[in-house]
């Protein structure tokens, strides 16, 4: 929590002084990336990607025992 409470407060810091743009540029520059790969992927590719991750790592239910 002190973690978290301390990167905020750095963040608040950053904007204030107006270093932040220069500190998030690399980080916009990794989403802008991934959003590229993402966007060149059809959706249906991506649909059957997690149908296939759903089918592999479904949760498995307890057989139901006769009495």
């Amino acid at each position: 929590m002190l973690r978290i409470l301390l990167v905020v407060v750095l963040a608040l810091y950053m904007i204030a002084v107006g270093l932040w743009p220069p500190a998030a540029a690399p980080v916009a520059a990794g989403l802008a990336g991934v959003a590229i790969v993402v966007g060149l992927i059809p959706g249906p590719a991506w649909l059957g990607l997690g149908v296939i991750a759903w089918l592999r790592n479904r949760p498995t239910t307890a057989p139901v025992e006769a009495d």
